[in-house]
């Protein structure tokens, strides 16, 4: 088994924590893991998206060309990174801020209102582990128990008491794709 993805939004959707935390969990599993993340000019606002690899292989490189999953936070990531899902691939779209659809049919596409569930769970913040969530539940690549595990070493064990609404969001993403 060999993930290659690419997890793209703007700085302040937690792009790069959901990266870190699906490959600290890959980690958790005594999987073979790489996390490459690449940053826009600009801080928080600017574009943000990063490269995860989990595999029971030795990965060979951090740089992810051809994807078997995307998710995409943001509409510009989704321009720009819907091609770099190969054939049979997924892409999962937040479809909160994305009203656009794919243009192909030869990938698996789910479109999850992430920022409307993350809201009525009553945290904007955690959009991110909705979309997270989605990914899992479709691609079986890590546990969700070790996903948490791997929220405190991301979030710092101060933020543990996030546990359980960041369980919450993985399992309504879970739920968008079932």
């Amino acid at each position: 088994m060999t993930e290659q993805v690419i997890i793209a939004g703007f700085g302040g959707q937690g792009i790069m924590s959901i990266g870190q935390m699906l490959t600290y969990a890959g980690m958790i599993e005594d999987k073979n893991v790489s996390w490459l993340p690449s940053y826009g000019p600009e801080m928080r606002g600017g574009t943000a998206n990063c490269n995860v690899t989990v595999s029971d292989d030795m990965v060979g490189s951090p740089i992810v060309t051809e994807a078997s999953a995307v998710l995409v936070l943001n509409k510009p990531s989704l321009d720009k990174f819907e091609s770099f899902v190969r054939e049979k691939g997924l892409l999962i779209v937040n479809s909160s801020l994305i009203d656009k659809k794919t243009t192909r049919n030869d990938i698996r596409t789910y479109y999850i209102p992430a920022n409307e569930i993350a809201a009525e769970l009553g945290n904007d913040k955690i959009a991110n582990m909705v979309m997270l969530g989605a990914y899992i539940e479709l691609t079986k690549v890590v546990a969700v128990d070790s996903v948490l595990e791997a929220l405190k070493k991301v979030l710092g064990e101060s933020k543990a008491g996030l546990i359980p609404i960041n369980r919450q969001a993985l399992e309504r993403g879970a739920a968008c794709v079932n």
